[in-house]
Formats: structure tokens, sequence, C-alpha cells
């Protein structure tokens, strides 16, 4: 292994060391609690260091959306692959939508709530949030209707799904009705 290639991958190794903690203290105490100075504190390297990877905060939200939008795309499309028929597809991605940003709010804030500096929606859209938007087409399209564009309606399940993750972890839905909620929502929302 040349110098320069050990060099790139101590880099890389850093990078996720940095990605992984402010994941972890976000977490553990909220996007608030995440800052450079704290984050160089808790990875035992200087400000300096995380600055040489990222610019600020705002990027490190960033690469933790993506992360978290990579995770959320396998997630999807495990819990899609392992059941039969378009109907029991759809309430398995909406249960490990709801699933995973309960699992993950900080990691689910990142993605969704704060800025990260990422392009929806857009040309420039990075890769891994295109792959979870696809997680979620690629099973809602199946039951999107005749005339509907697919897409389109993938956006208002989105919406719907997102809608329940934030009130329900605001305190505004009571908990114990969440499974009926999503039986609602994959039997009036989706033609199935």
């Amino acid at each position: 292994m040349s110098v320069q290639e050990r060099k790139e991958r101590e880099r890389a190794s850093r990078e996720r060391l940095i990605v992984a903690t402010a994941r972890e203290l976000a977490e553990q105490q909220g996007w608030d609690a995440v800052t450079t100075r704290r984050l160089a504190e808790r990875i035992e390297y200087s400000q300096p260091v995380l600055y040489s990877h990222f610019r600020g905060k705002r990027e490190i939200i960033g690469a933790v959306a993506l992360e978290g939008a990579a995770e959320m795309a396998a997630a999807l499309r495990a819990a899609t692959s392992a059941t039969d028929g378009p109907r029991a597809r759809v309430t398995a991605l909406a249960r490990a939508y709801l699933d995973f940003a309960e699992r993950n709010p900080a990691v689910y804030d990142a993605m969704f709530q704060l800025d990260g500096g990422l392009a929806f929606a857009e040309e420039d859209t990075p890769e891994p949030l295109k792959d979870g938007f696809a997680a979620l087409l690629e099973t809602l399209s199946e039951v999107a209707g005749d005339g509907v564009h697919p897409a389109l309606f993938t956006e208002v399940f989105w919406a719907a799904l997102h809608g329940l993750a934030t009130l329900t972890r605001a305190g505004r839905l009571p908990p114990a009705e969440a499974e009926r909620r999503v039986e609602l929502l994959v039997g009036r929302l989706a033609v199935v």
C-alpha cells in the first residue's frame, strides 16, 4: 500500500469517526450539544482536524443525513422484500419508516428537519437521498392507481408518514394508536 493510499484510508477513517461521534452525541443529548469543540474533545483530535474534513456543523449534519438515508433505504427494502402482495408491502414500508424515525430521532432530524446543506428533489440531490426516495417509490408505485403519477403519489404518502412520525414524537399523537394509523393510512391512501 502506498503512502497516499494509507493517508486516504486514515482520512476516511477519521471522517467516519467524526460522523459516528456526532450522531452518537446528537442521539444522546440532541443536536444543540454537537459542537466542533465537543466533537474534537470526544474524538481526541484538534478542531482544525475537524475543519479539514467538514467546514462546520452544517456539513456534519449533512453527512449524518446521507448516512441515515442509506440506512433508511436499506431498512425499507428489507421490510418490503419480506412480504407478499402490494398491501402487505405498503404496510411493511409504513411500519419500517415509522420505526426508523422512532429509533433514530437525531438522524431523522438531520435528514428532514435540520439544514445539512443538501439539495432535495433537484438535479444535484446526492445519491443516498435519491435512493431513499427510490426505496419508497419502488413499493408505492405499485399502488398509485391509474392516472396517478407514481412519484407524486409517493410524495403525498411520504408526507403522511413524515407527519405521523413528527407528530407522534412531539407527543401530539398518542403512541398507542400507531398501528391503527398505519392501517388507516394504507387502507385509505393506497389503492390496494
